[in-house]
């Protein structure tokens, strides 16, 4: 019997998590790998319907899981059109690769010009490469199914000179650019990053 419930524990990072079913009964496992439909990933509180499959040990496995509501509460295919303009399905205006490119040759010239120490260009471009290889690492990731690199590193990597190389990455690999609640974050650690340059600047540290 096709059961229907609610998904009441997610792991995003490593792709499951367990489903309550509607009505109260024994909870189930549910992988990623076992959801029908790859067009979104699953969160925590969606609903879902599955059959329930018994493995070796005795355990309860959610199989051939499909969303029984999409994010909005609406069935899966209504309004399709109006929910893709409302992700956002047109091209990306903001010039990522415009201004990472922008800012690094301009850091490297105010560097030679005023005589900076090397290591402090060195440190946004060094960054940048691993900054970039992790999100490409995260989007590879995301396309088959292996575990995630956590979002706190890529903010982390960001806030410490790394954000030109996540600036190219969401533009180039077309990840993490449509996140709202990540891109609120990752422009806060971008004016963090450029207020601690400005200040080292002031103070004449990089001079030192």
């Amino acid at each position: 019997m096709r059961l229907q419930g609610k998904i009441s524990e997610w792991n995003d990072a490593r792709g499951f998590g367990f489903v309550q079913p509607h009505g109260g009964g024994e909870r189930c496992f549910v992988h990623i790998r076992a959801f029908s439909a790859r067009d979104r990933r699953p969160a925590l509180g969606d609903v879902i319907t599955y059959d329930v499959q018994t493995d070796a040990q005795g355990r309860r496995n959610a199989t051939a899981v499909r969303f029984a509501l999409a994010r909005d509460g609406a069935r899966p295919g209504a309004h399709a059109g109006a929910r893709a303009a409302a992700r956002g399905a047109g091209p990306d205006r903001l010039p990522r690769t415009a201004i990472a490119l922008v800012f690094l040759a301009g850091i490297i010239a105010v560097a030679m010009w005023q005589r900076w120490p090397s290591w402090v260009p060195g440190i946004y471009l060094a960054l940048s490469v691993v900054t970039f290889a992790w999100y490409w690492r995260d989007k590879s990731a995301a396309q088959h199914d292996r575990q995630r690199t956590p979002e706190s590193t890529l903010q982390g990597l960001a806030l410490l000179g790394g954000w030109p190389g996540a600036l190219m990455a969401q533009a180039m690999l077309r990840h993490k650019n449509r996140k709202a609640s990540f891109q609120q974050v990752f422009w806060a650690t971008v004016a963090i990053n450029l207020v601690a340059l400005g200040w080292l600047i002031h103070d004449g540290s990089l001079l030192g």
